[in-house]
């Protein structure tokens, strides 16, 4: 009997320029490909490099990578390297938005030449679903950030009088005044928070977000309220550890540790620390006496080492205690190691779903834009401790370590240690793609058409 295989369609993805926006892109794509749909990734060559070159990123003839061509007007302030956000100096930032603003007609052309069924695009283009709209293209917005997050954003934006579902959430004043800078920032004439509701009202009658009904059922629910629309979970697309990810070194090194006894500190690829935030989580670090792997990173063409970032004489006094790695590790292995008792995390969204899948506590320390509502949500879960920080002053070493010691070794932390551990094995028992066939099916039923 002759099998059938269901054509579900096209879709044309076109991700932020960073990192943690192009990565949760590609592993919706590698779940909706497996659905029977052919997928293009749209981005910068610099960061589809990043997606060829990994060993992990292995994806199938389902899905293609489609280069955009930054207007090489922009060539002599902003050259290849740096078109994307990881490495970029911050004077840079407008620059790149502007270019990518500026890509417009290039992108047009590629969707011309692919005809999708679909364009599933970001947060900071309107300019993408215009396109696609007037080509009679459906367009659908994915978010990678939470829904706690957005909760604040668009209730912040709108004005809403509707009830705030978590009033009870207090940021300090410091991260508020951080926040309010990065949305109502203006580039290229438009407003970062215009560009993120022009998006969301372009969006047809749904918007994907990566999260799960599991942890942000009811921030889930506001935003569909506060938007009209219906805010589609896709899970958490955390990608599965492989024999791919495997780093030798780091995983003989963790397995000579004690269960649980081994706290990974890591701030994300796009945040680098300054030289006082890393002098006091070095000796918040040395003070708990906790082991440790710490992830180092530095922008591209800081000069410094190792050595020279760190406080005199730390990787002596710390020594087999400790184990310093700069540039990428396999987090989700890392993570997912038994000795790993604990995770020191600026809490960007994929760091936090990562933690909670694989069972690991965290020890927020947020710094920019939704890592502080992140970690809040973290806390009010119970699945991870806060360090406690004073007026203008971001971070206490004493803080730092008496927080590592209390989630990692003391009885004060056995419930942050248990939740955490509870959490992951809900997640764990879920059916393994229940949000993701809603996902399916939603898409279908709006914008595509089986066919045998």
């Amino acid at each position: 009997m002759e099998t059938k295989t269901l054509h579900r369609g096209r879709i044309l993805m076109l991700p932020w320029l960073a990192q943690g926006h192009i990565l949760p892109y590609f592993e919706l794509a590698n779940r909706l490909s497996h659905q029977n749909f052919q997928v293009h990734i749209c981005s910068t060559p610099i960061n589809l490099k990043f997606i060829r070159e990994k060993s992990y990123c292995k994806f199938s003839s389902s899905i293609q990578l489609i280069d955009l061509q930054l207007p090489s007007s922009f060539s002599q302030e902003l050259p290849p390297q740096y078109h994307t956000t990881k490495d970029l100096p911050p004077h840079l930032h407008a620059t790149l938005m502007t270019a990518f603003d500026a890509a417009k007609p290039a992108f047009l052309e590629i969707l011309k030449a692919l005809k999708p069924d679909l364009l599933i695009y970001d947060l900071f283009q309107p300019w993408a679903p215009q396109l696609a709209i007037q080509l009679n293209i459906g367009a659908i917005m994915f978010l990678t950030c939470g829904a706690a997050s957005l909760c604040f954003l668009l209730h912040y934006c709108k004005g809403s009088d509707i009830e705030f579902p978590f009033l009870e959430m207090s940021i300090p004043e410091i991260e508020f005044r951080k926040f309010n800078q990065f949305i109502n920032s203006s580039v290229n004439g438009t407003v970062n928070k215009d560009r993120f509701l022009e998006c969301q009202a372009r969006s047809s009658n749904m918007i994907l977000i990566k999260t799960s009904r599991e942890i942000e059922a009811k921030y889930i629910n506001y935003l569909s309220l506060l938007l009209g629309k219906q805010m589609v979970p896709v899970g958490f697309l955390v990608q599965e550890s492989t024999n791919m990810d495997r780093d030798t070194a780091i995983m003989d090194w963790l397995s000579k540790k004690e269960p649980s006894s081994v706290v990974y500190v890591s701030f994300g690829t796009e945040y680098s620390l300054t030289e006082e935030e890393i002098n006091e989580i070095a000796h918040g670090i040395e003070l708990s006496l906790v082991s440790f792997i710490w992830i180092v990173r530095f922008r591209n063409g800081d000069k410094k080492t190792i050595d020279e970032a760190l406080p005199e004489g730390f990787q002596e006094r710390t020594g087999e205690r400790g184990l310093i790695v700069e540039g990428w590790v396999p987090q989700a292995e890392i993570l997912g190691h038994p000795s790993i008792g604990g995770f020191v995390s600026h809490c960007g969204w994929g760091s936090t779903l990562e933690a909670i899948t694989s069972g690991v506590p965290i020890i927020a320390i947020p710094m920019v834009v939704d890592q502080p509502f992140n970690a809040k949500l973290v806390v009010d879960m119970g699945v991870g401790t806060a360090v406690p920080r004073e007026n203008e002053k971001l971070i206490k070493r004493e803080e730092v370590a008496r927080v590592i010691k209390e989630v990692v070794m003391l009885q004060e932390g056995k419930q942050v240690r248990r939740k955490a551990k509870e959490l992951s094995d809900r997640m764990r028992h879920k059916i393994a793609d229940e949000e993701m066939d809603v996902v399916v099916n939603k898409l279908v039923q709006s914008f595509v058409k089986e066919s045998s």
